[in-house]
């Protein structure tokens, strides 16, 4: 019989002694209250009563920073929100350092988080801690990466959530924000209204320039083509012109049956020749 209590003895011994590490996790095992050795993940057998095990998560986690108000460099209330993305790196060193160098990380990352954030965003205005985000988030980040060193952590991101000023300063902001863009688009319009006129009035430009050339063209052609006519007419003309003169004198002269001496080699006894069919004689 004492060896059947002794046997149900052993038997519970050995299953409360059982511990099943999971991969996600690694184990750090005390004996009486003593650094033993490291859990791997896997079947583990500890001494119950004697030995305790602590599991710890090697995954990456996140932690909220909480919403709190923070003070602006120029006297303006913010929200501001943050997290944090963390893990405890999976080597026995920082297991061992995430389970003894720091009480509780989980809380000891948001309280270092919110007094980090309180210290930047306080030396910086509402306006510049909106347009620099990436600033904010990339101090937060150097600051807990160095504060962190010895936990056993690595910090992988952090994350600014939000940065919310008071409702009545949002509004003012956004009434600003819309008069700017108004502002913006009303110098658009102009600017393309102006851009328009004055391609108009080039085209105009051009089409007065282009008007005014083709007249100048024409009335060069023109003057041209009377300087032209004028040529042939000086060339032609003139001379013929005086001889046609002549002949109407020495007409109006025989009708009245004047006598008209012409000499031998004038134009005019040529032209009478040629009109009676007579040729003229020559001096000898």
């Amino acid at each position: 019989m004492i060896y059947f209590y002794l046997g149900i003895g052993v038997v519970f011994l050995f299953f409360a002694g059982i511990r099943i590490v999971r991969p996600t996790h690694r184990g750090l095992i005390e004996r009486l209250g003593k650094y033993h050795n490291f859990a791997h993940p896997g079947f583990h057998w500890i001494i119950p009563v004697i030995d305790k095990m602590y599991q710890v998560n090697v995954t990456e986690s996140m932690v909220d920073a909480e919403p709190q108000e923070i003070i602006t460099n120029d006297n303006l209330n913010a929200r501001v929100d943050a997290q944090v993305y963390f893990k405890v790196k999976p080597d026995e060193e920082s297991v061992k350092g995430s389970v003894y160098n720091v009480n509780n990380y989980r809380y000891q990352i948001v309280n270092l988080a919110r007094t980090t954030l309180r210290n930047i965003i306080g030396t910086m205005t509402l306006k510049s801690a909106n347009s620099e985000r990436g600033k904010i988030n990339a101090e937060l980040y150097k600051t807990l990466l160095i504060e962190t060193q010895s936990w056993g952590i690595e910090i992988v991101r952090t994350e600014l959530k939000e940065i919310d000023p008071p409702r009545d300063v949002q509004e003012t902001m956004n009434k600003v924000v819309k008069a700017e863009n108004e502002k913006i688009a009303a110098i658009d319009f102009a600017t393309a209204a102006e851009t328009t006129a004055d391609g108009v009035k080039r085209a105009k430009i051009k089409e007065a320039e282009g008007f005014k050339q083709s007249k100048i063209l024409h009335a060069e052609g023109e003057a041209e083509a009377i300087r032209l006519v004028n040529d042939a007419a000086n060339k032609y003309f003139i001379g013929n012109a005086q001889l046609l003169r002549k002949l109407e004198a020495m007409e109006t002269s025989l009708q009245q049956n004047a006598k008209i001496v012409v000499p031998v080699g004038s134009d005019l006894v040529n032209v009478i020749s040629e009109l009676a069919g007579i040729t003229p004689l020559t001096k000898k």
